[in-house]
């Protein structure tokens, strides 16, 4: 077995008023996290889950970089959306109700050349290997895929 290669990745945060939080990484200008003004929020900025389903696209579009250049793959373009579902209960503490995704929609668009077989390499690899994904999938979230070709 591979000797483990770990790294550290850290985040600092300042609650700022009412749902509002002031989020730093690394030297970048602070992400303000808020809720929509229905959840109780000021509406001034994404919210955790949403930041969640913004992590999922951006590590697969990473994870696509890094593996099309493995697999020799073109392509010139990704396009993401996602959805996710969330039970309002686990939030408000239901007994056995979880706060998190119930589940997620992965959905992708490649614009490429390569044929559907090499879409599917890709994407397997990318399912296999992506973190954010894997994270959610790990978690017990149903995450659904779908990859189509531009």
């Amino acid at each position: 077995m591979a000797t483990a290669q770990l790294m550290k990745v850290e985040t600092s945060g300042t609650w700022q008023r009412g749902l509002q939080t002031s989020i730093k990484v690394r030297d970048f200008e602070p992400i303000i996290v808020d809720e929509p003004k229905t959840l109780g929020g000021t509406d001034e900025g994404p919210n955790p889950v949403e930041l969640v389903l913004a992590s999922l696209s951006s590590c697969a579009s990473v994870m696509i970089a890094f593996i099309s250049k493995e697999l020799n793959f073109s392509y010139s373009g990704v396009e993401f959306k996602n959805e996710g579902t969330l039970d309002l209960r686990g939030l408000q503490g239901v007994e056995g109700v979880s706060p998190h995704f119930q589940s997620v929609q992965f959905n992708v668009v490649i614009h490429t050349e390569e044929s559907e077989e090499r879409i599917e390499a890709l994407k397997n690899e990318v399912e296999r290997r992506c973190p954010v994904l894997n994270l959610l999938a790990d978690a017990g979230v149903t995450v659904e895929g779908s990859w189509v070709k531009a």
